[in-house]
This record gives structure tokens, C-alpha cells and sequence, in this order.
């Protein structure tokens, strides 16, 4: 196990959680419902990667494989672009933060295709 990204993504885990609910206690009425909308999604993405990130840990358990330890950082960073460029964005309603998160969603599908590699080759 890869204690560095089990660790890592149930702490961004734990933030995508209090995220979610700042979102939902604090940000309606004080925000658009669109940008509300944005928020939302910010903290879809930053969970389900952060899961993604746990597992990734666990799976470089069991191989020597690089990619693995290349997916667990390329998903640290696209929860960090991606989410932090949509909060950035529903907060300050500043449109141009939305040509970042594209990066943050590259990020991730270098990261799926790295572990789907790695896996096929640790088999």
C-alpha cells in the first residue's frame, strides 16, 4: 500500500466533504443557483477522485508499476484544478477560471488511463 495516497485522498476526501456542505449550508442564497450548480459538480469530481486516489494507493501495494504512483499524483492535481478552478469560479463568478479546469479534467484522464495500463501490466 502506497500509505502516501490512501492518506492524501481521505484527506482531500474529508475536504470534498466539508466542501459539500459549505456548498449546501452556506452558498445557497448568497450565490446563483447556476454557480451553485458549479459548486456542485466541483464537489462530484474532487470526491469521486479522491476515492480514485485511495484505490490507487492500494492498488500500487501489489506492483512495482510507475504508473500507478503517476495516477495518484495526476489525480492530486486535477482534484486541485479541477475542483479549485469550479469553487474559484461559482465563489467570484469570474467565467475565465472555467479555461483551467479542462486541465484539471486532463489530468484525471491521463491519471484513469495510467491506472488501466497499469493494471493490464501488473496482471
Amino acid at each position: 500500500m502506497n500509505r502516501t495516497f490512501v492518506a492524501l485522498g481521505a484527506w482531500l476526501a474529508l475536504a470534498g466533504v466539508a466542501l459539500g456542505a459549505f456548498g449546501t449550508h452556506s452558498l445557497r442564497g448568497k450565490v446563483s443557483d447556476a454557480n451553485l450548480e458549479v459548486w456542485r459538480t466541483g464537489v462530484q469530481y474532487h470526491l469521486i477522485h479522491a476515492v480514485a486516489l485511495i484505490l490507487v494507493g492500494v492498488l500500487a501495494a501489489g506492483s512495482d508499476s510507475k504508473l500507478f504512483r503517476i495516477a495518484g499524483w495526476l489525480f492530486a492535481a486535477g482534484i486541485v484544478v479541477f475542483g479549485g478552478s469550479l469553487y474559484a469560479l461559482a465563489l467570484t463568478d469570474t467565467k475565465i477560471l472555467g479555461a483551467i479546469t479542462p486541465l484539471g479534467g486532463l489530468c484525471f484522464l491521463i491519471a484513469w488511463g495510467c491506472v488501466a495500463i497499469g493494471a493490464q501490466k501488473s496482471g
